[in-house]
């Protein structure tokens, strides 16, 4: 029975030293062996079994991944000193294991390192450039105008944007040529950084609510402008046209006013020269319409006696003096 226990206890004791003495590397990983607080060897990254000594040696095991560092929403400067919030992500790996373990030791402190370089450079690189450099992915891309401007964006700087000189691809590669020989003393490299999204300060967002609204204020104002002139102008043309129309009437009617007239006259003329006695009815009856227009129940005359006008009233005045 004693043997049977003794037995027992040595195979467990195995089983215990064997367990102990061996470590298991997953594809996805890399190992490196510490035994008392110091690197032994050199770092494995065959996947595998693989043997320690045990006790003393310690399985320090590392992911050989692409791994994420997702920064916070940091707020900083333009160099038009605009506020703006920029929020960062990166992807890196640990390309040296042994200096990421001497230098970091573990995954957190790898994070913290990330955070304050990335951070410093993605300050750096936001303030030597200004906002629209930032906001723009790249340099080749227009704006887009709005249509209802028409021709209004040709003139002056209204509806106009900055040229885009550098654009935020640029600028996200200024980060990563200036962090990624930083995060390599390390053993870190840089695989990747972006600008996930960059949101504006409150009062920023207030001047560009204000500047947008002076810009459509000012636009507005433009297209009174234009459309009070070209009502002046069409004011102008309708005016110069009813003048024209009413001239050259007022010609033609003085025309034919004029030809009526000398055809009545050729007309008087035939028919009553051709006896002196249709010659003297006629200047009679123009004596009359002469008397009809001149003489009404309050007109007062004073004539000479030698006047036309009076030599016929006075042949009226004998003539009835004679009947009598």
């Amino acid at each position: 029975m004693k043997q049977s226990i003794k037995s027992i206890v040595f195979i467990l004791a195995v089983v215990i030293l064997v367990a102990m003495s061996t470590y298991t590397v997953n594809q996805t990983e890399q190992v490196i062996i510490t035994q008392f607080g110091k690197p032994v060897g050199d770092p494995i990254t065959t996947p595998g079994l693989h043997f320690k000594v045990p006790f003393i040696q310690r399985v320090n095991s590392f992911d050989k991944r692409y791994l994420a560092w997702d920064g916070p929403m940091v707020e900083m400067s333009t160099k038009d000193k605009t506020y703006v919030q920029v929020d960062t992500f990166a992807r890196w790996r640990i390309q040296e294991p042994m200096r990421y373990y001497l230098r970091l030791r573990d995954e957190r402190s790898a994070q913290s390192r990330l955070e304050d370089i990335l951070g410093s450079e993605t300050r750096t690189a936001i303030a030597r450039h200004e906002l629209i450099e930032a906001v723009c992915s790249d340099k080749e891309r227009q704006p887009l105008q709005d249509e209802s401007l028409g021709s209004l964006t040709g003139t002056g700087t209204l509806g106009q944007l900055r040229p885009i000189k550098v654009g935020r691809a640029a600028i996200e590669q200024e980060v990563f040529d200036a962090a990624a020989p930083k995060l390599a003393e390390f053993g870190i490299e840089l695989l990747d950084v972006r600008f996930k999204r960059i949101h504006y300060n409150q009062q920023v967002l207030e001047r560009i609510y204000q500047r947008m609204i002076s810009e459509r204020l000012q636009i507005a104002q433009r297209f009174r402008s234009e459309g009070e002139g070209e009502a002046a102008r069409i004011n102008g043309n309708k005016e110069r046209d009813i003048n024209e129309i009413a001239s050259t009437a007022y010609k033609r009617v003085q025309e034919i006013r004029g030809e009526a007239d000398a055809k009545a006259s050729e007309i008087y003329a035939k028919a009553y020269a051709q006896k002196p006695e249709a010659a003297e009815f006629y200047k009679f009856i123009k004596s009359m319409e002469t008397y009809r227009k001149i003489v009404n129940g309050n007109a007062t005359l004073v004539l000479s006696t030698d006047s036309e006008l009076f030599a016929l009233l006075k042949r009226i005045e004998q003539k009835e003096q004679k009947e009598h």
